[in-house]
């Protein structure tokens, strides 16, 4: 039987709209692109990076404590979701550079507890992902028996203050958040639609541009949601994205070879991002030009 998209799901309008997203080839005075990423302080091979997922023992016994070592061998950066304390000590210490992600808890508490505990791990930073707070029928969400509440912009000031790291924010699908997250004090947001977790939700990089322009290079922009390919990654940064994450497109490469399959996989993005890079006369990630970028 033949499968049908339903209605309204999100993750086919992302890729629908990747797709739809056409790139004009520049040759004069091209030169070898470097994909070099430079990000709090610490310098990566690429801009692709992993992404804030949680739980992958279903694809690896390890799932993402290898996924780390796959990102450290690539150079890339690591980022860690749901997880218990000894989880993310054994992720960083790896040596993948790691950003770590922490649920809306209602608890407060945990949540401090949890960016301390992320500073004690050595993470490049800490952020909290505010668009899991609520299920699709309007309640706070439960999370593994972990209830979720929504964070008014005063509790997120907190959480800022209460850390030396960079904090991010995970799920700013609008200008309107975004305008929040300056005032917050917060050094970086992930556009995203948290895999389509609402309904007809717009396509990170259709709201990006205008995201981008409220920032205006105040904080680094992530993207995230649907990124399979080098060419998706250069349409992100085209747009205006810092660095991106990939997340489903890594599932297959872990479970069939670890730590060797996540290296490879970035590798082989990566050289597809760079192929696009020189054909665009994009000498570097921070100056590949948006008017590359057309919409059929």
């Amino acid at each position: 039987m033949e499968n049908k998209t339903r209605a309204g799901d999100a993750n086919q309008i992302t890729r629908e709209y990747f797709d739809s997203l056409l790139i004009e080839m520049r040759h004069i005075d091209s030169v070898v692109p470097d994909t070099a990423l430079n990000l709090y302080g610490e310098t990566f091979s690429t801009p692709v990076m992993m992404a804030a997922l949680s739980h992958l023992n279903r694809c690896h016994e390890d799932g993402m404590v290898e996924m780390a070592r796959g990102a450290k061998a690539a150079n890339a950066v690591m980022w860690a979701g749901m997880g218990d304390y000894q989880e993310l000590e054994r992720i960083t210490a790896t040596g993948a550079k790691t950003i770590k992600i922490i649920k809306p808890y209602a608890d407060n508490n945990i949540i401090f507890s949890k960016i301390e505990h992320a500073e004690k791990c050595g993470c490049i930073a800490v952020g909290i992902d505010v668009d899991h707070s609520f299920s699709g029928r309007g309640e706070y969400d439960v999370v593994l028996g972990m209830p979720m509440k929504s964070k008014s912009l005063n509790e997120i000031s907190q959480f800022v203050k209460s850390t030396k790291l960079p904090f991010i924010i995970k799920g700013v699908l609008s200008k309107q958040d975004a305008l929040k997250c300056i005032d917050a004090g917060i050094r970086g947001i992930v556009v995203s639609h948290h895999h389509g977790i609402l309904d007809f939700a717009a396509p990170p990089l259709m709201v990006l541009p205008e995201i981008v322009k409220v920032i205006n290079g105040k904080m680094p922009i992530f993207v995230d949601c649907g990124v399979e390919s080098g060419l998706d990654v250069f349409k992100a940064v085209a747009l205006g994205a810092t660095a991106v994450s990939v997340g489903r497109a890594m599932m297959g490469p872990l479970t069939e070879s670890g730590a060797d399959g996540i290296a490879k996989t970035v590798r082989e993005i990566t050289a597809q991002l760079a192929g696009a890079m020189a054909r665009t006369c994009s000498p570097d990630i921070s100056h590949i030009d948006s008017s590359v970028i057309w919409r059929r």
